[in-house]
């Protein structure tokens, strides 16, 4: 409970945070706006080759799953290149006060070699997660079951060290070898505060997200039915009411999507930095305690 009351104190600061520099929080809405689009164009051609060749045997199964590891892919870039936006944005306004969309477009231009690299090995993992799944689906077993789980836990690790990864990306200017050992020095030296921490931030976001997401599909739901009922069931009245139960849904989730995005890019950026801070403090023999960025500080305690 104390870890959730401390995710939710995050919250509110690193959205405080925002209201004061609104470029903070524009990156996470343009990953969201890009990622649809590539998504819905990504997936036209998959349909159209799945139409052709869905019949094709293997080598229909290998063309459709290389087309949809692509997307995937494509989607990793897209979410990376404006987390890392956010990432040096906040870093801007946690040491000059002010975040510059046009300086975090420069700094991810500068960078866009590395997040291709990071998409690249996510894009792996989530292919190797659902190979797991899906051995698991047709052999069933023990070994499969284990096997799936111990991919699913790789996933969410991997998830993880990549959002800690970015802030060292494109605010040290470092490839992903480097990036890498740097994030695993800093979570070997912190791994209880970092576990601890990540839980409150990762049950805040999540019962907001479900919140929302109910409260979008109950309240479409409500409005599209009432609409239905007042039309009619003839043409109008279920396109309307459909369709605007679908469209007060759909701005639900793109809501939660957000905070979720922002809130822990946030909170992965500042994590880094403290911890940064702490290590340069430790080699240079500084007994002094490195006080956490303002909005850590609430779920560091």
């Amino acid at each position: 409970m104390e870890s959730f009351s401390r995710g939710w104190s995050f919250l509110q600061q690193a959205w405080q945070m925002a209201l004061k520099d609104k470029d903070l929080i524009k990156p996470s809405i343009y990953a969201l706006i890009v990622g649809t689009i590539v998504s819905v164009i990504g997936a036209i051609p998959i349909i159209i080759v799945a139409f052709f060749i869905g019949d094709a045997g293997r080598i229909g199964q290998f063309i459709l799953a290389v087309m949809g590891a692509f997307l995937v892919f494509l989607n990793f870039i897209v979410s990376y290149v404006f987390s890392g936006m956010t990432a040096y944005l906040i870093y801007e306004y946690l040491t000059q006060g002010n975040g510059r969309m046009s300086t975090a477009w420069s700094i991810v231009r500068r960078d866009f070699f590395d997040l291709v690299t990071l998409a690249a090995v996510s894009t792996g993992v989530n292919l190797l997660k659902n190979a797991a799944n899906r051995n698991r689906n047709r052999r069933g077993g023990i070994a499969a079951g284990l096997i799936s789980a111990a991919a699913g836990l790789l996933e969410v690790l991997w998830t993880e060290a990549a959002f800690l990864i970015l802030p060292a990306m494109v605010i040290e200017d470092m490839n992903l070898s480097n990036a890498a050992k740097r994030v695993a020095q800093i979570v070997k030296n912190n791994l209880l505060l970092i576990g601890v921490s990540t839980v409150g931030v990762r049950a805040v976001t999540g019962l907001i997200g479900f919140v929302l997401g109910a409260g979008g599909a109950v309240l479409g739901f409500g409005i599209g039915y009432g609409i239905i009922t007042i039309l009619g069931t003839g043409a109008l009245g279920l396109i309307v009411g459909i369709g605007l139960g679908i469209l007060i849904f759909l701005t639900f989730t793109m809501v939660a999507s957000v905070i979720n995005t922002y809130t822990s890019t946030a909170y992965h950026t500042c994590l880094y930095l403290w911890a940064r801070n702490v290590e340069v403090a430790q080699t240079a023999g500084q007994p002094i305690r490195v006080a956490a960025p303002a909005p850590l500080a609430a779920v560091l305690g």
